[in-house]
């Protein structure tokens, strides 16, 4: 952790993930918009991943990366910005792990463990997604989880799950 002025920088990981309206594309985009995010810096974004849909079967399969970023946001008030980023790439909520234009996920902010009605971080699918770690550790290889261990070790545990590096 850094300090800006009076502002502590927090170093934060964000899962991209699409599988509609080319979806390479999609999550290209949305790392390009998370480098203009208000008081935040795009460190790092991994290559492109592509994965089977976790949920619903009847849908395309995803690209999915992970992006790393500095920011002094708050985590709420990145969630909203992750959020917005979202609906202008036309993002519709209508059912759970269903197909979409662009999913934007909060896996990790600083160390900081964070529970409550809006937002748990770390992600609580974290361990168990290798359309997230496998890109987390391509950016973040000695990163620690909070709570949770190292990232190596829950790669280890991790299997790969039909995950593919895609280009």
């Amino acid at each position: 952790m850094q300090t800006a002025g009076d502002e502590t920088v927090i170093t934060v990981y964000i899962g991209l993930g699409s599988n509609l309206a080319e979806p390479a594309m999609q999550v290209r985009r949305a790392c390009e918009a998370l480098g203009q995010l208000p008081e935040s810096r795009l460190l790092a974004c991994s290559s492109l991943y592509s994965s089977p849909p976790m949920g619903p079967p009847d849908q395309p399969d995803y690209i999915n990366a992970v992006a790393a970023l500095e920011t002094t946001l708050s985590p709420h008030d990145l969630l909203a910005e992750l959020q917005a980023i979202e609906q202008a790439q036309g993002r519709v909520r209508e059912r759970r792990w269903g197909a979409r234009t662009l999913d934007l996920d909060l896996l990790l902010y600083g160390d900081r463990q964070i529970d409550d009605q809006q937002l748990t971080v770390p992600h609580v699918g974290l361990p168990e997604r290798a359309f997230v770690l496998y890109p987390l550790q391509e950016i973040a290889p000695t990163l620690v989880i909070p709570g949770q261990g190292p990232l190596a070790d829950l790669v280890t545990r991790c299997p790969e799950n039909g995950l593919q590096r895609y280009e």
